[in-house]
């Protein structure tokens, strides 16, 4: 197993469209994991999600998440993002990352489908800047 440089990590969340499993915290103290699409804006972590969602709720009340990205081919590699959610419902802003976070998991074709069916209001768009990146390659070697 070895450590990830910060291009190696850029390389493996961007390269190819990974889901990322997104852990926030219920109101009660019990984990809450969800599956998301994602995109970055430099360093920071981008995706949208409904309002009124189980993520939606948790994030408004409580913004510390946790992201786990991972290849589960061998030899096995894994991101994991810790960090504070912010919240926006800036309309022009959702419509840009919806509509390109659609494109990298859809294709281009479809970006804007997706981004008029994403990017409209009620959505959430957040941003998770780390706080903390793990990141391991070559788990099985």
């Amino acid at each position: 197993m070895q450590e990830m440089t910060a291009a190696e990590v850029r390389s493996f969340l961007l390269d190819t469209a990974r889901t990322a499993t997104l852990a926030t915290v219920r109101a009660d103290g019990r984990p809450h994991a969800a599956p998301i699409w994602f995109d970055l804006d430099g360093e920071t972590v981008i995706f949208t999600t409904w309002h009124e969602s189980v993520k939606g709720q948790n994030i408004r009340r409580d913004g510390r998440v946790c992201l786990c990205i991972d290849d589960e081919k061998p030899p096995f590699t894994f991101v994991i993002i810790e960090g504070l959610a912010a919240v926006s419902e800036d309309e022009a802003d959702l419509l840009h990352w919806a509509t390109r976070i659609g494109g990298r998991y859809m294709g281009q074709a479809l970006a804007e489908a997706y981004g008029q069916r994403n990017g409209v209001p009620g959505e959430l768009l957040v941003r998770v800047k780390p706080a903390k990146i793990v990141a391991k390659k070559n788990i099985a070697d």
